[in-house]
């Protein structure tokens, strides 16, 4: 008989530990069909097999049946596994599979074992995959795929499979009058229009990606009956995408006509209806031949916060009495969370402090966006969150508080620019909220300005620095300035002044000038304050606020045939531009080489193990309301000497089992032929175990030699990682750890038979002891009764019962056998289930293992 049943169906998944999945297999068959399957093989993809009884049927529409099959997998680790079902066969007639009836129907799903990437579950299918399309009409499908990690979908069309998950030799597309494509993006599959009626196949390949990693895919394969009919899908009005605040209430209403006169019935699915608290609803609002109306109704909240927006698939099916068909149409709904509120600044001369208050629904922290060019009156559309980059806003930071300071990352912000801020708040899956409303503020003077701070000599121990400040003026408008003066002279051995401590004490007004000496100018950077206080009897007092500035600070970096130049500062003026200097050997005096408006430099085309020295200069300006003060300060002096200290880029590794031949295949790329030029070895790292960190365990000459084979003594389970060594004996960072541990150590027969003649008279099993540690084995007879039980790996059943020691009658046994093996997350245990063929009566049976 012929199997002809299977129609459609797809693989899902569910995380429910680190390395536990709850899968889901899903089966549309044929109804009319006398075939009918309570249970399906599985092959998990690491080299075990389990037969998953049915859990749900479902009678459809249009001789549709479906069948829901769910089952537990522990996997033994990381790694990638393709997960696959085939069952035959496909249903009769199918006019793109040549000779469907007698073609396997075959479903997989690739699962991505990732626990760096954190949980995982694949997206669900919400439209079903009962399809009819009318000749010479625009037929579109979209399986509403809604992924509740939020992860990124990509949807491309693939090849149907047939017996062991292959390519089904013969298949192509269905034909078209104009095309036929899926859109990358939304997932809708159009077809342009069916010139053929019959029944043609399709498969929909999904993939999942999370921060340009691909997470896994799925396979919906799908059948679309083609009548010839006079009807006309019904059309939907189009909606386009939605964005809310989080709290607020969605109210859209869904309008469907048909040309044809007929009845409608609307229904939409997706994510927002499947939350368990405020789910989104539809109800009918008017219903009429040739129109029908919805109310879609969401009441939003902060559970509903999402960077993607939601897709609703709204399907508009009629009721004509030949073919009934259904249009489709596409809305997005986006959720939004709440802004920060109440940004207040607290400026000083070298920072400004900045304070808002939360808003509900949690954010995980707060992005601070800074502009220099003053306010911007700047009104987001309802769907745009965070900042534009167009917007003029620089990222100044983030903090998971409701407070901040700016400086600038340390280096101080700068006097003469009125600086404006927003902040955005940030949600669990990097949702944005919409910005904060705008507040500037400019920083407060510093008094007395101090216009340098420039090294004069670089030494361990006697450094000198000179530092230098403008002579206050209109301090008769200070209450009770009537002198004496004095300055105050801090120093901190940090750029941020961290610690002040008064170094010096200058008397009068007329001197502004200090040189601090002895000191480590060679590897410290130091930063100064200058106070001035009244200094009269019984009334002494400081003046305005002090300021903070740093010496420049030439952080080198030397790499293969350069030097490259971090300039670190914290300083209240601008700096226009820095002019490099560079040692000349020969005369011995630091000649200019090139100036740089940016504080980063790359000194290049150098000499590899030479020694080079370099200073900077600044040339910048104090600007306070009308008046400037010119700076020209200069860093300290330092060398390094180029050489190439730059690790290669990783290779890409590939790992595959031999499990006949008991080694790993390990195939990487040669990085000298896309992001490396010297490469001269690779290191090979493993480890057995996914707690343990890879070992180096052999090193292989010669870039173009990018294979290994390795022979595991305990298990064939195994974690590695490769990585590259240069010329220079660099070596680059591990490649992506690849974990395998596909193979199945434990084999066990399925017919042998006990009469005494010497041929298979022992039930044994195949099984490398080495790799299991035990076993539990129960066989049972048609009627449930136990009939022999070992916990001997090897089994060794000679067909006696373990109650009478009598021969068991000739007949199918049914086996249970918990199997414990050596695995790279442990010893972990694997449940085995199959069927026995004993035969007692029979001679010179061969053994079979399944």
């Amino acid at each position: 008989m012929y199997a002809t049943h299977n129609r459609a169906g797809e693989i899902t998944y569910i995380q429910v530990s680190e390395l536990t999945y709850e899968i889901t297999v899903t089966t549309y068959t044929y109804t009319l069909s006398s075939v009918d399957r309570e249970e399906l093989e599985v092959e998990w993809g690491d080299g075990t097999f389990s037969t998953i009884p049915r859990s749900e049927m479902l009678e459809l529409p249009d001789f549709y049946q479906r069948n829901r099959y769910i089952a537990l997998h522990t996997f033994p680790g990381p790694g990638v596994y393709e997960i696959l079902v085939q069952d035959p066969n496909r249903n009769f007639g199918v006019e793109n599979i040549p000779n469907s009836v007698n073609t396997v129907f075959s479903v997989k799903t690739t699962l991505f074992v990732n626990p760096s990437m954190g949980p995982n579950n694949a997206p669900v299918l919400l439209n079903p995959p009962i399809n009819l399309a009318a000749q010479y009409r625009v037929f579109v499908h979209n399986p509403g795929a809604y992924d509740i990690d939020g992860d990124d979908l990509r949807y491309s069309l693939s090849i149907c499979t047939g017996e062991d998950g292959e390519p089904i030799v013969g298949y192509t597309l269905p034909p078209a009058t104009s095309s036929i494509g899926i859109n990358e993006i939304t997932g809708d599959l159009t077809w342009d229009t069916p010139p053929d009626t019959g029944k043609f196949n399709i498969a929909i390949l999904i993939d999942e990606w999370r921060k340009g990693v691909k997470m896994g895919s799925i396979t919906r394969d799908i059948q679309i009956d083609v009548y010839a009919s006079e009807n006309h899908p019904p059309e939907i009005d189009s909606i386009g995408e939605i964005c809310v605040l989080a709290g607020d209430t969605i109210e859209v209403l869904f309008r469907s006509t048909d040309s044809d006169l007929n009845n409608i019935e609307l229904t939409a699915t997706g994510g927002p209806f499947l939350f368990e608290t405020k789910p989104a609803i539809l109800t009918e609002v008017s219903s009429v031949p040739g129109e029908a109306v919805s109310r879609f109704q969401w009441i939003t909240d902060c559970n509903h916060i999402r960077d993607d927006s939601y897709m609703v698939i709204i399907s508009a099916k009629d009721d004509h009495p030949e073919v009934k068909l259904v249009g489709v149409e596409r809305m997005l709904v986006k959720v939004i969370g709440p802004a920060p509120y109440g940004l207040e600044t607290d400026p000083g001369n070298a920072y400004i402090r900045l304070n808002w208050v939360a808003p509900d629904c949690n954010p995980e922290k707060y992005l601070i966006y800074r502009r220099k060019e003053g306010s911007l009156d700047y009104t987001p559309d309802s769907c745009t969150t965070g900042l534009p980059e167009e917007t003029g806003y620089e990222y100044a930071g983030e903090t998971i508080d409701t407070t901040f300071i700016d400086n600038d990352d340390g280096e101080g912000l700068v006097q003469s620019f009125n600086y404006c801020y927003r902040v955005v708040a940030e949600f669990a899956d990097g949702a944005q909220s919409y910005p904060s409303e705008e507040t500037c503020a400019s920083l407060e003077p510093g008094f007395p300005v101090i216009t340098n701070v420039s090294i004069l000599n670089t030494d361990v121990t006697n450094g000198e620095i000179m530092v230098k400040w403008a002579k206050p003026d209109r301090l008769d408008t200070v209450s009770g300035a009537i002198g004496p003066f004095e300055y105050v002279i801090y120093r901190s051995d940090d750029a941020l002044g961290m610690r002040l401590k008064i170094i010096d004490t200058i008397e009068g007004l007329d001197d502004t000038l200090f040189n601090d000496i002895g000191l480590n100018t060679a590897e410290t950077q130091y930063s100064y304050e200058v106070a001035l206080f009244n200094d009269t009897p019984g009334d002494r007092f400081r003046i305005g606020i002090p300021q903070l500035a740093s010496t420049i600070f030439l952080e080198l970096t030397p790499s293969d045939n350069k030097v490259e130049m971090d300039i670190h500062k914290n300083t209240p003026w601008y700096d226009n531009e820095y002019v490099i200097y560079r040692l000349n050997n020969t005369t011995l005096v630091f000649d200019s080489i090139d100036y740089t408006t940016s504080r980063n430099y790359s000194d290049d085309e150098l000499k590899n193990g030479k020694s080079y020295c370099y200073k900077i200069k600044s040339i910048g300006v104090y600007k306070i309301d009308t008046q400037e003060y010119p700076t020209i300060n200069w860093s300290h002096e330092n060398c390094r000497t180029p050489n190439d200290y730059q690790r290669p880029c990783p290779p890409s590794l590939n790992v595959r089992s031999s499990c006949d031949s008991l080694k790993n295949i390990l195939n990487w790329n040669n990085p000298n032929l896309s992001c490396a030029d010297d490469v001269v070895a690779y290191k090979i790292y493993y480890t057995n175990s996914t707690e343990s960190t890879p070992d180096s365990i052999v090193r292989i000459e010669g870039a173009e030699n990018t294979f290994f084979e390795h022979f595991p003594e305990s298990s064939m389970g195994g974690c590695y990682a490769v990585a590259a060594v240069d010329s220079f004996n660099n070596e680059s960072e591990l490649s992506v750890i690849q974990c395998v541990d596909n193979c199945s150590y434990y084999k066990l027969p399925n017919v042998f038979s006990p009469n005494g003649d010497g041929i298979n008279d022992i039930f044994i099993a195949d099984n490398p002891l080495s790799f299991v540690e035990k076993v539990d084995m129960k066989i049972f007879n048609r009627w449930g009764e136990l009939v022999f039980q070992t916990q001997n790996p090897l089994i060794e059943w000679d067909g006696k019962t373990n109650k009478s020691n009598e021969d068991v009658p000739t007949g199918v046994y049914y086996y249970i056998c918990d199997i414990w093996e050596s695995r790279i997350s442990g010893l972990e245990v694997r449940i085995a289930t199959g069927f026995i063929h004993v035969y007692t009566n029979s001679s010179g049976v061969n053994t079979f293992y399944e």
